[in-house]
């Protein structure tokens, strides 16, 4: 569970990353900060700002410290027959290290914190670059030395459907006074 006050100082260090990336917020713009119900911030963890998520499209900006990881999960299809989130990440600052199904690399960069990670396919985002997931791929990044910028585009973001393969996790996160 997060404090209010770790959440604001997340939330100031995320608006300088945001900054650096030269991605201006409106003042009535809010910054999420997810915990993963781990109580580890610092390692696993993920500031972000949904811009829009309507029935048809998605627009968040993630903001990873360094070293800072989304944990493993995936986006499954849903009873409604919604097929599961498309998703495109786009590197706007700093390097992400994105783990992704497929062959494992030899030398991964990045160390998973503590939890349950499968999947080492290894794809290095700089800025410019850009990587889409298709529907019910596994995958989780972190963030490199100089932390990350990631602009998300997808179709609809049901994040309280994810499916972490820790089952620790909670995506929604929850907040003490």
């Amino acid at each position: 569970m997060l404090t209010r006050e770790q959440v604001a100082k997340a939330q100031s260090i995320a608006r300088e990353y945001l900054q650096k990336a030269g991605i201006v917020l409106s003042p009535t713009e809010e910054i999420e900060v997810a915990d993963f119900g781990l109580n580890d911030l610092d390692n696993t963890g993920l500031q972000l700002v949904t811009y829009v998520n309507t029935d048809r499209v998605c627009a968040k900006e993630l903001v990873l410290t360094p070293g800072q990881t989304c944990p493993e999960h995936r986006h499954p299809p849903l009873e409604n027959g919604y097929p599961g989130k498309e998703e495109t990440f786009r590197c706007r600052y700093g390097t992400v290290y994105l783990y992704v199904e497929g062959e494992p690399a030899a030398s991964p960069k990045a160390q998973p914190p503590e939890g349950v990670y499968t999947v080492f396919h290894e794809i290095v985002l700089t800025p410019g670059q850009q990587y889409t997931l298709l529907p019910n791929t596994k995958h989780w990044f972190q963030a490199g030395p100089e932390g990350a910028v990631v602009s998300e585009f997808s179709t609809p973001s049901f994040d309280e459907s994810d499916i972490f393969t820790d089952p620790r996790i909670r995506r929604i996160p929850e907040i003490a006074d």
